[in-house]
């Protein structure tokens, strides 16, 4: 399965970079397969062990916060993997044809 989702604080100021980049080190951490982006992070992997990264995540978020945001997106399709990639291939793939 594929996991895209954006975990911040709620009422932390003007700036989340620092919370968020705790939740972006539980991520990478993780070994699971990843990709960060400007808006959310995209993890693969089985239902269990993403799901226990995005709780862990939001937990080091929570840490310092009096309450978190958290936006969660699944994609999930048994049998497939590296769906991370591929996905994204074969989008390119039809736009080459162009």
């Amino acid at each position: 399965m594929l996991v895209a989702f954006s975990v911040a604080p709620s009422g932390a100021g003007d700036s989340v970079s620092e919370a968020v980049a705790a939740a972006v080190k539980v991520v990478r951490e993780s070994g699971l397969p990843h990709e960060t982006t400007s808006m959310f992070t995209t993890i693969e992997g089985e239902w269990d062990e993403v799901m226990d990264v995005v709780r862990r995540a939001t937990e080091a978020v929570s840490a310092n916060a009096p309450r978190t945001s958290l936006v969660l997106k699944a994609d999930i399709r048994p049998g497939y993997t590296n769906q991370l990639q591929e996905k994204v291939r074969r989008v390119e793939e039809h736009l080459s044809r162009e």
